[in-house]
C-alpha cells in the first residue's frame, strides 16, 4: 500500500470555456442528474487510502453544493491561477495533512481509482522528481475524440510527450506527437494526460512562489511551470483502461462522459 495522502479536488465557477462547469449535471445508468463536482467527489471517496478528501474553491454556491452533499470545503482566494496554486493554498489553510498530496481536478470524473496509489508509489520511489502524474496511451476512439476536436478547434484534452525514463518532456492541448495521416496505429503512439497530480508539500509552496512561466501561459497548462523551471515531472504510463477518460472541458464532451458512465453501470 502507499503511504499517507490527502486528495484535494480544486473547483472554480468562472471557466473562460465552460462558465459553471463544476455544477453541470451529468446523468449515469440510473438517469438521474449529478453534478460534475459530486461525481468528481464521489470518485475521490472511491480511492482505497486517502486520508482526507477535500474541494478546494473560491465560489460560494460549489461550497453549497458540496456541503449539500455531505462533502468538505476549503476556501481558497479567487486569486488562484490554476489547480496546483489551489491546492497550495488548501495547503495553507489546512496545515500539514499528508506527505503527498493528490490534486484531482474536477472536470476528470471518470477517472480510475487505481491510478492514484500508482502515482503516489511512483513519488515515493523517485525523490528526485517534483511531482508525479499519469499518461494513458489512446485508444483508437480517444484519439480520434481528441484529433476531432482540434479539427473543430475546440480546446480538448491534454497529451504528453516522455522519455525513457518516464520523465516529461512536454505537455500541449495540441494531440502530440504529431502523427502522419493514414498511419493504423496511429492512436498508439499519443498519450492523454489525465487531470491527477501527486505533490510533496514542499513542491508545491515552491510552486506557488514562483511566476508563471511563458510555456504555461501560452498553453494554459499549469504543469509547464514544473517543466520551465527545472522540475522533474515522473509520468506514470498506463496502457488503453477499457473506457476512455473524456474530461469535461466543453459543453460537447457532456454526451461522451454520459454513455462512459451508463456503460460502466454508474449511476
Amino acid at each position: 500500500m502507499p503511504g499517507t495522502f490527502a486528495i484535494v479536488i480544486p473547483a472554480r465557477y468562472a471557466s473562460s470555456r465552460y462558465p459553471g462547469k463544476p455544477l453541470a449535471e451529468l446523468r449515469g445508468a440510473d438517469g438521474e442528474p449529478r453534478s460534475l463536482i459530486r461525481r468528481s467527489w464521489e470518485a475521490a471517496c472511491a480511492v482505497a487510502g486517502a486520508e482526507v478528501v477535500w474541494v478546494a474553491t473560491d465560489d460560494d454556491g460549489i461550497a453549497d453544493a458540496v456541503r449539500g452533499f455531505g462533502g468538505q470545503v476549503v476556501m481558497t482566494p479567487s486569486t488562484c491561477r490554476n489547480g496546483t496554486e489551489r491546492c497550495a493554498a488548501a495547503l495553507d489553510v489546512l496545515g500539514d495533512v499528508a506527505p503527498v498530496v493528490i490534486n484531482l481536478q474536477g472536470d476528470a470524473p471518470l477517472t480510475p481509482d487505481f491510478v492514484v496509489a500508482d502515482l503516489v508509489h511512483a513519488l515515493e520511489a523517485d525523490p528526485d522528481a517534483a511531482m508525479a502524474t499519469p499518461a494513458v496511451r489512446c485508444s483508437d476512439t480517444l484519439y480520434r475524440h481528441l484529433v476531432t476536436d482540434q479539427a473543430q478547434g475546440r480546446v480538448g484534452g491534454t497529451t504528453v510527450v516522455f522519455n525513457a525514463k518516464h520523465t516529461a518532456l512536454y505537455f500541449s492541448k495540441r494531440v502530440i506527437p504529431h502523427v502522419a495521416e493514414g498511419r493504423l496505429d496511429a492512436h498508439s503512439h499519443v498519450h492523454l494526460h489525465l487531470g491527477v497530480y501527486a505533490y510533496r508539500p514542499a513542491a508545491l509552496s515552491r510552486y506557488a512562489a514562483t511566476p508563471p512561466s511563458p510555456l504555461e501561459e501560452l498553453e494554459g497548462l499549469e504543469q509547464l511551470r514544473f517543466l520551465e523551471t527545472g522540475q522533474r515531472i515522473r509520468v506514470v504510463p498506463f496502457d488503453p483502461i477499457g473506457w476512455d477518460c473524456i474530461e469535461l472541458n466543453n459543453p460537447e464532451d457532456v454526451p461522451a462522459i454520459e454513455a462512459v458512465l451508463r456503460a460502466r453501470g454508474i449511476r
